[in-house]
């Protein structure tokens, strides 16, 4: 589905991305939260941005389900539809990079391969891969929309983690286990990464 339109050329714009980072005296990058169906992505990830409103920073977050109901309502959950899911978002993603503003996405994304193709549009310090870690027990004890039961009653299909693949991250940026903390105390560890590594003051 990533075709190229044709007779059409790249427009340079005068102010660059660096230009804008400047003026809102921040680094830009992108969280991407990826983890189980209720593991906490979009908690936690909601969490961080309000700590990041209160220090004056420039953010915004797409969370999965919110975009599925409208960039992404045409998609299903078949393997095909979940690669188009990611491909879309990394590319709203990246504008939201160029315009120097931090960007968080709340995705299963459950393929390593479309994780790198997100990173793969971005420079090598843009791309914070932020792995909720927790375990299918809980997730499918909290199973805040009930998902998880109906997956197990076959009532959906292709459900990550039940009849379609998770890829774990090998390597994540930051690895966040909301099993040993709590929500607080999870969004405080992606802060203190972004304010060590200086993308925020």
């Amino acid at each position: 589905m990533n075709m190229k339109t044709e007779n059409t050329v790249w427009h340079q714009q005068q102010v660059d991305k660096s230009q804008r980072a400047q003026m809102k005296g921040q680094r830009p990058c992108l969280l991407w939260y990826t983890g189980l169906s209720g593991s906490g992505k979009s908690t936690v990830a909601n969490a961080v941005d309000a700590m990041l409103f209160e220090r004056n920073c420039h953010t915004y977050l797409l969370d999965g389900d919110n975009v599925r109901h409208g960039l992404n309502g045409d998609l299903s959950f078949s393997d095909e539809d979940r690669i188009e899911n990611i491909r879309r978002i990394s590319e709203v993603a990246k504008l939201f990079i160029d315009a120097g503003t931090i960007v968080s996405t709340a995705f299963i994304s459950p393929f390593a391969s479309d994780r790198a193709l997100a990173k793969g549009l971005l420079e090598s310090d843009e791309f914070i891969e932020v792995y909720i870690d927790t375990p299918i027990e809980i997730c499918e004890k909290r199973d805040p929309k009930g998902l998880y039961k109906k997956a197990r009653a076959g009532e959906i299909k292709d459900f990550t983690g039940i009849d379609s693949t998770y890829d774990v991250p090998q390597q994540p940026t930051i690895h966040v286990k909301t099993a040993e903390l709590n929500i607080e105390q999870c969004a405080e560890q992606i802060v203190k990464y972004l304010l060590d590594n200086q993308y925020i003051k």
